[in-house]
This record gives structure tokens, C-alpha cells and sequence, in this order.
């Protein structure tokens, strides 16, 4: 097989997309929302939120769809066949199936319901800080209304955060499997 034939075979794909999940996860998770987090005001790191997060939950939503029909079977043609059959293969049931089927669910939670909710709960607390004249991160006490708004502010945002560390460790998992594929 050729150099340039490599390109019409799966792997470079499913490696690219793989490197492009994990370090999209690693390097938001860890690096640039703690790093932004610290340098900018709080209005100006929730907008640079609301305009990261629905990029990053589609990329986690995404990736794992791309990863099933990229996935690599054995290169003799005989054993776990690529694709979709190899993902649904009786043998990558908890190695392929389960870690991108849950990488996949949890982007889709958080893209489609706890960064709206997120999102409604934010412009609810917003409309309350005018109304209380006082920010909803400022020191206690705050308005029965903001406390409320602020409860369910750290009830989503910890499911959110929960879903993307296991999205997270399911993305490891998938590589670590994936990673016993490479001879």
C-alpha cells in the first residue's frame, strides 16, 4: 500500500478526530476556563462562556458520531469489522460502544438541555441583580429570589460539570482501547 493510499483507510480520521476530543476536553477543562476564570471580570468570562460552551458540547456531541464511523477493524479483513459494525461488535461493547455512546450523551445533555437552563438561570439572576442592587456573586446576604437563582445555579452547573468529566474519562477510556488497536 502506497503513501497516499493511507488517506482512503479510516485511521488518519479516527486519530485526528480522537486528538482533536481529547484535546479540545484537556485543554478547556484544565487550562483556559481556569486561566480565564482568573484574568477576566465576571460579566466578561460569562460571555466568553456562552460563546465557547455551545462550540465545545457540539465538538463533544459530535466527535463520538465521527469516531464510530471512522473506527478502525482489523486490517485482514477478518475479526472486528470498521465502522458502525465494528463500534456495535460484540467484543467492543464496554471498550468502543459504551464510552462513545457515553461521550456522545453527555455533550448532548449538556449542549441540549443544562446550557439553555444554564443560560435561563444566568438571565434570571442578571435581571435579579438589578432589581437587588447587588451581583449574584457578591457577599451574603443576598434576596431570597437571588439565593433561590443561585442554588439552581450551582445544582446545573455541577451536573454539567459532572457530565464533562465523564465525558472526560469515557474519552480516555475510548483511547486507551483505541490505543490496543496501534501495533
Amino acid at each position: 500500500m502506497g503513501e497516499g493510499s493511507v488517506l482512503f483507510t479510516l485511521a488518519p480520521y479516527q486519530v485526528l478526530s480522537y486528538g482533536t476530543l481529547l484535546g479540545t476536553q484537556v485543554f478547556h477543562t484544565f487550562f483556559n476556563s481556569i486561566a480565564s476564570f482568573k484574568v477576566l471580570e465576571r460579566p466578561q468570562f460569562a460571555i466568553l462562556q456562552r460563546a465557547v460552551f455551545p462550540i465545545y458540547f457540539g465538538i463533544q456531541t459530535a466527535s463520538p458520531v465521527v469516531l464510530a464511523l471512522t473506527y478502525p477493524g482489523n486490517k485482514s479483513g477478518f475479526g472486528v469489522p470498521s465502522s458502525l459494525v465494528g463500534v456495535f461488535h460484540e467484543s467492543n461493547r464496554w471498550g468502543v460502544l459504551v464510552p462513545l455512546g457515553s461521550i456522545f450523551a453527555t455533550g448532548l445533555l449538556n449542549l441540549a438541555y443544562l446550557l439553555p437552563e444554564t443560560n435561563k438561570i444566568t438571565a434570571l439572576r442578571r435581571e435579579q441583580e438589578v432589581k437587588d442592587g447587588k451581583a449574584s456573586y457578591d457577599a451574603k446576604p443576598h434576596s431570597k429570589e437571588m439565593a433561590e437563582l443561585n442554588k439552581q445555579f450551582g445544582k446545573i452547573h455541577g451536573i454539567s460539570s459532572l457530565a464533562n468529566l465523564i465525558t472526560l474519562l469515557a474519552t480516555v477510556i475510548y483511547g486507551i482501547n483505541l490505543s490496543s488497536r496501534l501495533e
